[in-house]
């Protein structure tokens, strides 16, 4: 059974549709044939103007061979300079007359008349052969004569109507005379009106169109160009090229493709446009079932979004642009002990003093409002400092941040919290989204690793002052030995000066100095031995981990005696060079010289070598701008400080390169495997990179970079 309302309406519906078809047909055919007429007449214009610009060149350029003409500087002549039979002499003609004919192929004879019209000088162009005899160009030729006569009823140039002559190869040729009344006679030139569309108008406007020159009853005389093609449509322009004594009809006809079913970029634009308009009233239909479908994925897949937030362990929390916390995941309250309830009161509270009204004012983090419950009392105005500045716009560290939250039984934990704009399908920031890792079994874990680590290094530098006691015993040797001697030297000069106490005065005042010196060398030698006593000692003992500015300079002395003391038994030449000036280092002072000694005796073991004759272990300090060995805080335009241990020695093989950071693995027999993977790991904490190569021309260099101050 029909429903009469419902078929009423569909009636309706289906008649606005016919309607708007109708009415989108009528725009689109109207459009076309609009923009069809609209280039038709653009072209027309185009040629008319084109054709314009002909006609006025051409008058130009007939007036300008007419100056020419004119100002040939011809010779008298009178009837003794013809030959026996009368002919005219061409000897009479000046040069420029013959230059003027080679320039301007429109030109295709040059006749001197005398006043009976009779010539007595003829030039004819080199371009063609010999077109006319005497009794063809009499003076009885009506041509001549009709332009001569208007020439001198008019006393200036005038032109004669077109003429055909034939040619002896066959064919014929349409020409136009013109005469000017000068001294004695008259100057007749003769043109050719296909050259003269040929050469005065240019292959520019004969390129894809028809050019002839026309009576005005419509009879063509010549013509240049191409010629119609199948499937074109014509275009026709005519211009009256008005001359003193003759009337000619320039026209062009242009040959220009039929309009297309889409002449020019509108109508195809308005005929895309409603073809579109009716194509999206059609798909409304499919996207109103696709919407429904679309809604029922988006309930399941926020469903699958709240399963996946419920189980991880990371914490997650959002918050609006007042600082009012708006979702928190399971995780995150049971990290901090408290309910989603008593967060979102709690951070309701924080988010502004409230009013009389009992509504928040809206001043985040305002001085006096309570912190959130999480937050630990001692740290409260710190963090509503963070929070506020967060919400004005401050943007936070990509790489996270470390904070202090407090559980509900009141025990304090460590997270490391990373945030990032919250932004709506418009890409609208509406508030923040934090996520928080529990980071206490981590810094357990780290703190274990640092012990651990400086316990290793402790034991690497006992290992290495252990290695360094028999060089200790030949490096003190020589003081000790110097010290004794100048102790004897003295004492031997003190009691021959009391034998001599009642001698000459002056034996007195050398023994005095001879004595001085002695000291001073004896002050010299133990301070020699004491700076070496008190390096292992600083190098052995266990300080505090500071850092602190540093200047490169120093910790190269530092590590020197201990290097040299290895040097002179290893017979190994050091060689230092440090930029000047640099910068101080912002270092645990301990480590890097611990660095340093490790690289500079790896170094001169490995030129420890029968085949290494000239062992050199080069020391280069230097100011880079930016981490050249790869560190990617180079981009951060800091001023980094490059130390390089260069030795000459046999290198490291491909075997060594994979395994020469591991821990415990070494090459000698006697080593420990841990001195170049705690320097690594000690380069790294100070933000650096340490890294090898090969040193030319034989050997290897270690280079590493601390942070300049």
């Amino acid at each position: 059974m029909s429903v009469p309302g419902f078929e009423r309406n569909a009636w309706q519906r289906w008649f606005l549709w016919l309607l708007l078809a109708g009415l989108v047909l009528a725009l689109l055919g109207t459009v076309v044939w609009l923009a069809g007429r609209h280039e038709v007449e653009q072209v027309q214009a185009a040629l008319d103007r084109d054709t314009s610009d002909a006609v006025a060149d051409l008058r130009s350029s007939l007036q300008r061979n007419t100056q020419s003409l004119r100002a040939l500087r011809l010779q008298a002549q009178d009837n003794g300079q013809r030959d026996g039979q009368g002919a005219p002499g061409a000897a009479a003609w000046p040069p420029e007359a013959a230059a003027l004919l080679r320039e301007h192929r429109e030109m295709v004879r040059l006749e001197r008349r005398d006043a009976a019209l009779l010539p007595f000088a003829v030039l004819e162009t080199p371009y063609r052969t010999r077109m006319f005899d005497k009794a063809t160009r009499g003076s009885e030729h009506n041509d001549v004569a009709l332009a001569c006569t208007a020439a001198r009823k008019l006393a200036a140039p005038a032109y004669s109507p077109s003429h055909y002559v034939p040619l002896l190869e066959g064919g014929g040729i349409e020409l136009m005379e013109l005469c000017i009344p000068v001294e004695g006679g008259y100057l007749v030139a003769t043109y050719g009106l296909r050259d003269m569309l040929t050469e005065l108008l240019g292959p520019t406007l004969a390129r894809g169109q028809e050019v002839a020159f026309a009576e005005p009853d419509g009879t063509r005389l010549a013509i240049i160009g191409v010629r119609r093609r199948a499937g074109t449509r014509i275009f026709t322009s005519q211009q009256l090229v008005d001359l003193p004594g003759v009337t000619l009809m320039l026209r062009v006809d242009g040959w220009r493709a039929a309009p297309d079913l889409f002449p020019n970029l509108l109508t195809a634009l308005v005929t895309g446009i409603s073809i579109a308009l009716v194509s999206v009233l059609v798909l409304l239909a499919r996207d109103t079932r696709r919407r429904l479908k679309a809604e029922r994925e988006l309930a399941e897949t926020l469903a699958f979004r709240k399963a996946m937030e419920d189980s991880v362990i990371t914490g997650l929390r959002a918050r609006d642009l007042r600082g009012r916390l708006t979702y928190v995941n399971p995780a995150f309250c049971e990290m901090v002990g408290f309910s989603a309830e008593e967060l979102m009161a709690g951070h309701a509270d924080a988010a502004g003093p409230r009013d009389g009204s009992g509504a928040t004012t809206g001043v985040p983090g305002a001085i006096g409002a309570p912190g959130a419950p999480y937050w630990p009392t001692e740290l409260a105005h710190e963090y509503r400092q963070r929070q506020a500045h967060r919400l004005a716009g401050g943007m936070p560290p990509r790489e996270g941040f470390e904070s202090v939250f407090m559980r509900k039984d009141g025990s304090r934990f460590p997270v490391l919290i990373f945030e990032a704009p919250l932004l709506d399908a418009q890409r609208v920031q509406t508030g923040w989204m934090s996520a928080f890792i529990d980071v206490s079994e981590q810094r357990r874990i780290e703190e274990l690793s640092r012990a651990s680590q400086e316990r290793l290094q402790a034991s690497a530098r006992l290992a290495t002052v252990g290695e360094m006691a028999s060089l200790l015993s030949h490096e003190l040797t020589q003081p000790l030995a110097a010290i004794a001697s100048y102790a004897s030297g003295s004492l031997n000069l003190l009691e021959g000066g009391a034998d001599q106490g009642g001698g000459d005065k002056g034996v007195v005042i050398d023994t005095n100095v001879e004595v001085a010196m002695a000291v001073r060398r004896i002050a010299e030698q133990a301070d020699r031995a004491g700076q070496v006593i008190r390096s292992v000692h600083d190098f052995v003992r266990r300080r505090d981990r500071t850092r602190e500015p540093v200047a490169p300079r120093a910790l190269i002395d530092a590590v020197l005696p201990l290097v040299q003391l290895q040097a002179r038994k290893l017979a190994v030449r050091i060689d230092m060079a440090l930029e000047d000036p640099l910068p101080a280092v912002l270092c645990d002072r301990t480590l890097v010289e611990q660095v340093l000694l490790n690289l500079a005796r790896n170094g001169m073991q490995a030129m420890d070598m029968p085949e290494c004759v000239e062992r050199v272990l080069q020391l280069r300090v230097l100011l880079i701008g930016g981490n050249s060995i790869g560190n990617a805080r180079a981009a951060e335009g800091r001023r980094w400080v490059e130390f390089s241990v260069a030795d000459v020695g046999s290198g490291i093989s491909k075997d060594v390169e994979e395994k020469l950071f591991t821990p415990f693995f070494t090459t000698r027999a006697d080593g420990m495997g841990l001195g170049l993977s705690l320097c690594r790991t000690v380069v790294e904490q100070h933000g650096g990179a340490l890294v090898y190569a090969p040193h030319r021309p034989r050997g290897t260099v270690f280079r590493f970079t601390l942070p300049a101050a």
